[in-house]
């Protein structure tokens, strides 16, 4: 039946229904106002929402705070300060590349190229000897992207 009467149906014929359909307007009577506040909701599925951040704020105001705190207490150390950590296989790839076990994804990055230049047969008037080497070194950086070490 329209707007504020939902759950309630006319039973028409298929060409009155057409006729229906063809008139009706989900807007009538609601201010231009009214109107474009509906559909800035409708944008997030009239659903409220929050800024993004580490101290974000609820509807009400205040902080959302986790009842039964099953992500655990707030840590106190910034993510800046931590080192990577490495699996097993990402430390074999950053050995073929020649790199330390704490390098960092622009080390990898450019590690990566100068090897890469270096050994490719283009640079090397198509001498193929490293070519198996220039193997190694793609599959390891191909290893870290995976494990998004770079």
């Amino acid at each position: 039946m329209g707007r504020l009467r939902e759950g309630q149906y006319f039973c028409f014929c298929l060409d009155h229904v057409r006729e229906y359909n063809a008139t009706y307007n989900y807007f009538n009577g609601m201010s231009d106002e009214a109107v474009m506040r509906y559909q800035k909701d409708a944008l997030t599925g009239h659903r409220p929402t929050w800024k993004m951040g580490a101290e974000r704020q609820g509807a009400g105001g205040a902080s959302a705070r986790e009842p039964f705190n099953m992500q655990g207490a707030r840590r106190a150390a910034p993510h800046a300060t931590r080192q990577p950590r490495h699996g097993v296989v990402a430390r074999k790839a950053l050995h073929v590349l020649g790199l330390d076990d704490d390098a960092g994804s622009t080390e990898i990055k450019a590690r990566y190229k100068d090897l890469v230049k270096r050994l490719h047969p283009d640079a090397n008037c198509g001498d193929r000897s490293n070519e198996e080497r220039l193997r190694e070194i793609i599959n390891a950086y191909n290893v870290l992207r995976t494990f998004r070490a770079v």
